[in-house]
């Protein structure tokens, strides 16, 4: 059984973070950049449109298997954003992205009870993220997003 959990990115944990990686065929699917987690820590501190951004590490019985950023407004119903959201390549196909997202769920239930909407973005050639998405119950919104298609789950 595994022990998912989340952790703030910090001044302690941030170098382990960066390096976490996907396979080379799924960078466009996470960031431009790469290490993915790099333009990922850049958006929590300059914020894109005034939004909270917090970078998360996920980890798994105290080792650090992936990462996402969350991106909201205070007190928002639906402006919660997930981002960056990825498992380390040595840790896919393990099902740790499905325990990974009830954890960021159940975080956000608990730190953020206004909240009652969670999106994201899945790149249109990545057929892989939109099938993982909808089997764990995101809807497709008919919505792009920075040319993306965008997707939203209730909580």
């Amino acid at each position: 059984m595994s022990e998912i959990y989340i952790k703030l990115i910090s001044s302690d944990n941030w170098r382990e973070a960066l390096e976490l990686s996907v396979f080379e065929e799924q960078h466009k699917f996470v960031a431009s950049i790469n290490p993915p987690v790099a333009i990922a820590l850049a958006k929590a501190y300059i914020r894109p449109g005034g939004k909270v951004v917090e970078p998360y590490g996920i980890y798994n019985k105290n080792e650090i298997v992936g990462f996402f950023n969350l991106h909201y407004t205070p007190d928002s119903k639906d402006d919660y954003w997930l981002f960056h959201f990825f498992i380390d390549k040595r840790f896919q196909r393990n099902g740790l992205g499905s325990k990974a997202l009830n954890e960021l769920i159940r975080h956000i239930k608990n730190n953020h009870p206004s909240c009652n909407r969670l999106k994201l973005t899945v790149n249109p050639e990545n057929e892989a993220g939109k099938l993982f998405y909808l089997k764990f119950g995101f809807s497709e919104d008919n919505i792009m997003t920075f040319d993306e298609p965008t997707f939203s789950i209730l909580i």
